[in-house]
């Protein structure tokens, strides 16, 4: 049994999918939820699974080893991002080399990087007039959205979508997909 960390800092939809898939799952348990947002919407949902919640500051993140430690301390053994604003420092990435996974809601490296998230990246992909967009799910390294993808699901944008249109066909794949993908992973050796 592989026991699972989600970091978010939103209202959690996606995470909230992964919470359904390993509950009471064969291979993998949600057993710690971090966030960076005291009100963010994934701590209600976080509770109605008994999930425990920390909640931490940017200075106890990237300052001292506390979030190392509580990921230590629960025996986690993957990380997911699950929509994380922050970038995850060196500590972290070095202690779960290729166990740490995102998602990003578009095709990199088209439109990643630090302030691309959510409405931002839609809005971006609309007004360049792309013709596709879609899901990247990838590992995570000290960059932002630069770690090896791991996969990419493609949806059309149509003339006239507005980037809220784009928005709901791109979270109908990261909630398909995403519990999916990280239920392939934790089941590896």
């Amino acid at each position: 049994m592989k026991n699972i960390a989600i970091f978010a800092s939103g209202s959690g939809t996606n995470a909230e999918k992964i919470f359904e898939k390993f509950n009471d799952h064969p291979k993998g348990k949600v057993k710690l939820l971090l966030t960076n947002n005291p009100k963010a919407g994934v701590i209600a949902r976080a509770a109605r699974f008994n999930i425990p919640v920390q909640v931490f500051d940017k200075s106890i993140l990237y300052h001292t080893d506390d979030v190392l430690s509580w990921l230590k301390e629960a025996e986690i053994h993957f990380i997911v991002l699950a929509g994380f604003l922050l970038k995850v420092p060196e500590n972290i990435v070095k202690a779960y080399p290729g166990h740490i996974v995102n998602i990003h809601p578009a095709l990199l490296p088209a439109y990643g990087g630090k302030g691309m998230y959510g409405i931002y990246v839609h809005q971006a992909v609309v007004a360049a007039g792309d013709q596709v967009t879609g899901i990247t799910i990838h590992q995570v390294n000290e960059r932002y959205d630069e770690g090896n993808i791991i996969l990419q699901i493609r949806c059309p944008v149509h003339p006239g979508e507005t980037p809220e249109e784009v928005a709901a066909k791109v979270q109908k794949l990261e909630h398909q997909y995403y519990p999916q993908v990280i239920e392939e992973l934790i089941s590896r050796p």
